[in-house]
């Protein structure tokens, strides 16, 4: 009788682990479908990106970066900051990192440097910070070196009026690289 019982229990058992799983698979071929049609640059209904996985936010907010709909982008990014993947959260932060330094070039080639230093702050915070999820993430590494390399000759462009001997120096001592011409 306790044999039959126990049998009776583990199928059971085995019959809600299956259900489970199955549910599990649907959710994730939902994601996958959604994600399949955002990178077709096909719309997801709101109702389905509401509860869907981090994944399926991330490809959104690409498809905004893309339409150039920066403001979307980033909300979209902020509220999957907190990924339960350390590997998802750095490319969240990498992505973050990118629509800001994308935005800071921007502001910097419309000769608004003030408003683009702020935004490459906020971009080698962000590629730092997926650094220090995945110290591997060779991309956000390229990029912070760019965003570190920009900052200085922003500083550069919003200095030229004041001291140009004392901001060659200072230039000259803060960014990594080759220098132009002989000492």
């Amino acid at each position: 009788m306790m044999k039959a019982i126990a049998l009776w229990a583990a199928l059971l058992l085995s019959s809600v682990a299956m259900l489970v799983q199955g549910w599990t698979l649907y959710g994730i071929r939902l994601s996958n479908r959604s994600i399949t049609a955002l990178a077709a640059g096909k719309d997801v209904p709101l109702e389905k990106i509401v509860n869907a996985a981090p994944q399926v936010r991330l490809a959104r907010a690409m498809v905004f970066k893309k339409q150039q709909r920066y403001d979307e982008a980033l909300a979209t990014l902020n509220l999957i900051l907190d990924a339960p993947d350390p590997a998802l959260q750095a490319k969240i932060r990498y992505n973050l990192g990118n629509i800001y330094l994308h935005l800071a070039v921007v502001k910097t080639e419309a000769m608004a440097v003030n408003e683009a230093m702020p935004l490459v702050a906020l971009a080698k915070q962000a590629y730092r910070q997926a650094l220090a999820l995945d110290s591997q993430f060779w991309d956000a590494k390229y990029n912070l070196e760019v965003a570190m390399r920009l900052l200085p000759e922003m500083d550069k462009v919003s200095n030229d009026e004041e001291s140009p001997v004392n901001q060659k120096s200072q230039l000259w001592t803060t960014v990594p690289g080759f220098p132009r011409g002989l000492p």
